[in-house]
């Protein structure tokens, strides 16, 4: 498969503001109780379905993927960006991490207990997702989950100049209805089973909706 052209932009773009991301970003100790308790959650659910590691895909610096790791989910991440992999590296030598994209992701067919995409899919245009969620589901094992996280809209998007301490960014931002991002989740073949969408604080442009998605042990019943 050809790269898409998108991810040029994603990568040049995030090599250049990696240090800066990994400093200014929060571990997730920090986050908000909603935030902290589905990732809770989630790693509950891989642990208790028992069916493989759980690949955190646009890991940037690893601190999501090692709090899934301490948590006692056998977790790995995967970015597009090599200056990410190699500050998470660097922060987390215990734990491996792989350069690759969403788009084509050197995995075996259900080789996956879990995926995470923690705010890593708003750089995908709107009509590549159905590629990405296909990639989720040729890699989750059946009974395999997924939790996906993100900012929603109403589909706008936006194209930032300077980003993450005011260096230069070329990538654009997607943010879809919640709606529309169950539906392609589920038009991928995979069964939507929790939806959170937390209300706009005041002053914010955008909400943030929390998926939790299984990949059917019975095909028929996606």
């Amino acid at each position: 498969m050809t790269e898409p052209s998108y991810l040029a932009a994603v990568r040049e773009s995030y090599d250049t503001v990696a240090a800066a991301y990994a400093a200014s970003v929060k571990a997730p100790s920090e986050l908000d109780p909603l935030s902290r308790a589905m990732l809770t959650a989630f790693a509950e659910l891989v642990q208790a379905s028992g069916r493989g590691p759980v690949a955190d895909l646009g890991c940037g610096p690893g601190k999501v993927t090692a709090h899934l790791a301490q948590l006692g989910v056998p977790a790995f991440g995967i970015d597009v960006s090599p200056k990410m992999v190699e500050l998470a590296r660097s922060a987390y030598p215990h734990l491996r991490f792989a350069v690759g994209s969403m788009t084509a992701l050197e995995l075996a067919d259900g080789e996956l207990g879990g995926i995470l995409a923690y705010y890593s899919t708003h750089h995908t245009p709107p009509e590549l997702l159905p590629v990405v969620f296909g990639e989720f589901h040729r890699t989750l094992a059946p009974d395999g989950h997924l939790m996906l996280v993100g900012h929603a809209g109403t589909g706008e998007h936006v194209s930032p100049t300077h980003a993450y301490g005011d260096h230069a960014v070329s990538y654009a931002s997607h943010f879809l209805p919640p709606e529309r991002i169950a539906g392609l989740l589920e038009e991928a073949g995979l069964l939507v089973t929790a939806r959170l969408v937390q209300e706009r604080e005041p002053g914010a442009k955008r909400w943030i909706a929390g998926f939790m998605v299984r990949k059917p042990m019975d095909e028929t019943a996606a």
